[in-house]
């Protein structure tokens, strides 16, 4: 197998011309093999002969396609003018996300402005919690509250399996964003990962030292893992009744993952995970799943043996570098910094080239770094839907025998 170096703005680089995607560099000096057209309306752009699977699944699986899905993570609320309109009349968080109308409606707003190809269920990682037993509240100016933490052998008793008839909004609201959406585009449905789940239990709430929870590792850690345990649990029965009601992707957020030392990520958040994908894969072997922790650039090759289909990049992390560590074998999504959204669009036009680039034409689901800041204007999100829409792969056998991008407008 022969390999070649070629030299990018990122870095001097080697890969084989026989590699399934384009990778592991971004050939930032090179001309993309990506074709860039007017836009025109979604339904115009091709999918693989072979699958009718949304184009985003199909991302998520490996399979050869036309051009980079792309949704956003926190697509849906506060900087859509729709969304604070609704909120005016139904100020209670829990109520927007936990009824069914208006989870769909809310659900929607983003997929009727921008025809992402992902439409994620509006909801929250906490929302299955009264379910297994733990009560919370959210206060506008603190976030969500937990009145009880879970800290002691005491507290454990408190939980109980998951109660799926207590979540029977997300069932219905998945299988209604199933009817509307048909396969134009994937719904996904997602879930916290034991760990993050865990912070805000053990802590009462949000966080920016994860002090009582580190602490619990050395102090208590037979609570801390019977607490993770019946997180992985009801995490995973949870994930398959989403699945079971629709939902065709699966994310799953370790967002606070990146708060502890790799070591101990390995000890306290990665077996819980892998526990929850070996459930979940055997229940629903189809149904592709993607991990995203932020500030995941010092945990990129433990991800790996997780067993997910897709990892997530936040902005942190350069495309090409994650590809390389990640290796060919690996899906990845992302990641836009999120404040490129507030720049010229010229600019976020710019990165998001640079961005599919760096990833290669396979494997590759765009998105953000991290989710949809407050305050970013919609036409910059348009624009950003606007320009993936408008790019179109060369064929993936063209792209082996050339071994590297060219570009045509």
């Amino acid at each position: 197998m022969s390999s070649s170096p070629l030299s990018s703005g990122c870095h001097s680089i080697r890969w084989s011309s026989s590699a399934s995607f384009l990778g592991p560099g971004c050939l930032c000096n090179e001309r993309a093999r990506v074709r860039a057209y007017p836009s025109r309306s979604r339904q115009g752009f091709p999918r693989a002969a072979l699958s009718a699977d949304p184009l985003l699944v199909q991302a998520a699986r490996g399979e050869g396609i036309s051009r980079p899905p792309a949704w956003m993570m926190r697509q849906a609320g506060r900087y859509m003018a729709v969304y604070r309109k609704l909120a005016e009349k139904h100020p209670s968080f829990r109520e927007r996300s936990e009824t069914t109308d208006l989870i769909v409606e809310i659900s929607l707003q983003p997929w009727e402005a921008f025809q992402p190809d992902g439409v994620i269920i509006f909801s929250d990682i906490l929302t299955p919690l009264p379910a297994f037993g733990v009560s919370f509240e959210i206060e506008e100016v603190k976030g969500p509250v937990i009145q009880t933490p879970i800290r002691s052998e005491e507290g454990l008793k408190a939980l109980h399996p998951i109660n799926l008839e207590k979540l029977n909004f997300v069932g219905e609201s998945l299988k209604i964003l199933r009817k509307e959406v048909g396969e134009k585009a994937a719904v996904l449905g997602f879930v916290g990962a034991p760990w993050t789940i865990g912070t805000y239990i053990v802590e009462g709430g949000t966080t920016r030292t994860y002090t009582t929870i580190k602490g619990m590792c050395h102090t208590a850690p037979q609570v801390l893992r019977a607490l993770l345990s019946h997180l992985t649990q009801a995490i995973s029965d949870y994930i398959v009744f989403q699945v079971n009601s629709g939902a065709q992707c699966i994310q799953i957020f370790d967002s606070w993952g990146g708060q502890l030392p790799p070591h101990m990520w390995e000890i306290w958040s990665k077996p819980y995970i892998v526990e929850i994908v070996n459930v979940v894969k055997k229940k629903c072997p189809d149904t592709p799943l993607v991990l995203y922790i932020n500030g995941n650039g010092g945990l990129l090759e433990r991800m790996k043996g997780v067993g997910v289909d897709v990892i997530g990049l936040d902005w942190t992390v350069d495309m090409a570098d994650g590809r390389r560590r990640l290796g060919s074998g690996v899906r990845v999504q992302g990641n836009v910094d999120p404040a490129y959204l507030f720049g010229p669009l010229p600019a976020l036009t710019d990165e998001i080239h640079r961005v599919v680039k760096c990833a290669g034409q396979r494997g590759h689901i765009l998105n953000l770094g991290h989710g949809v800041l407050v305050g970013t204007p919609e036409e910059a999100v348009k624009h950003f839907f606007d320009v993936v829409r408008g790019l179109k792969y060369d064929t993936p056998q063209e792209a082996s025998a050339a071994g590297k991008f060219s570009s045509v407008a």
